[in-house]
């Protein structure tokens, strides 16, 4: 049986944001019907280690079943080095033999499925008429997301924050061209909140990065950044005042630092949790219920969106017969 590799340029030719985010509501929308199967992540945090590593898996059932494997290394340090700092593999294993079908770069897919989710946040949970967006944060997250965002939003502005200003200059430079609407520098976090509908946190920061009494009613927040316990970019004020929306319970109940943050200072607990995103896709659950209510978006990444992803990519792959085919 023949195993196809694509690279990072294959993975991004296969896997158009546009086509993405309808692949990633269609992924939700069977998590939240039981038809997929997500356990909760493995971190390996070595004593000393500049990065961590995760092993995600997840399982697809039906007629084309299939298992799925994530092995990412994260590591802080690699965008000053010019690096994703995400880094690793996504595996696909036949549901029928267990044979590899399949290994693909994992930053690439990380970077584009973690977007078109927040897309499918954004069209679910944002106001229809939400135009001004603000990014914290200007690595390779607020790249996808300011491109995914534009598909699900007609966009008037878009203010980027970095601590370092010559990244966010540096993304301007980079992707002024690709929209008709203006790209802004701003200087600090709250310059770049205050009055936005939408917000993007995709920081490694230790502490918040955005606060209560910066935001407007009616905002939408799509918390992307944060993957640790110890970690949050959203203040606890915040966190008791919004809907708060998660991609899995479980997982916000374990990793979440915006949450566990804000649940050890006792501001709030499970039940402010008000669905998963698949929930209120599937209309199990309820979304925005009013124009002044804050939503909120707190995002893991699931194994299931990197499944999805790559099952997607392979079948395009072999009707275009791309990447390398070699027999394993």
């Amino acid at each position: 049986m023949k195993m196809l590799i694509l690279n990072h340029a294959e993975v991004e030719q296969l896997l158009p944001l546009s086509e993405c985010i309808a692949v990633m509501e269609q992924a939700l929308s069977a998590l939240a019907r039981d038809e997929m199967y997500q356990p909760l992540r493995t971190v390996i945090h070595p004593p000393g280690a500049a990065g961590v590593i995760a092993m995600m898996p997840a399982y697809r059932a039906g007629e084309a079943a299939v298992f799925g494997l994530k092995a990412i290394c994260v590591f802080p340090g690699n965008p000053a080095k010019g690096k994703d700092s995400h880094q690793g593999g996504v595996l696909l294993f036949s549901g029928e033999t267990g044979e590899l079908l399949a290994m693909m770069n994992a930053s690439a897919i990380t970077a584009i499925r973690t977007a078109a989710v927040s897309a499918v946040a954004t069209q679910a949970l944002a106001r229809e008429d939400a135009g001004d967006l603000a990014i914290i944060g200007a690595g390779v997250q607020a790249r996808t997301h300011l491109a995914a965002i534009s598909c699900v939003r007609r966009l008037k502005r878009a203010r980027i924050m970095s601590r370092n200003a010559a990244h966010a200059y540096e993304l301007v430079s980079e992707m002024q061209q690709s929209f008709d609407f203006p790209l802004l520098v701003v200087t600090d976090n709250r310059e770049a909140v205050v009055g936005a509908d939408i917000v993007v946190t995709a920081t490694t920061s230790l502490e918040p990065v955005v606060r209560r009494e910066w935001l407007a009613p009616g905002t939408h927040i799509n918390a992307v950044g944060t993957y640790s316990p110890r970690a949050r970019e959203i203040d606890s004020a915040t966190m008791r005042s919004a809907a708060l929306f998660v991609d899995r319970r479980e997982s916000a109940l374990h990793e979440a630092g915006d949450y566990l943050i804000a649940a050890q200072e006792g501001v709030i607990g499970p039940d402010n949790i008000r669905a998963e995103l698949g929930e209120v896709l599937i209309g199990a659950a309820r979304g925005r219920t009013t124009r002044d209510e804050i939503t909120l978006f707190k995002s893991l990444g699931l194994a299931i969106e990197d499944l999805a992803a790559a099952g997607y990519i392979y079948q395009k792959a072999k009707q275009q017969d791309a990447g390398v085919w070699i027999e394993f």
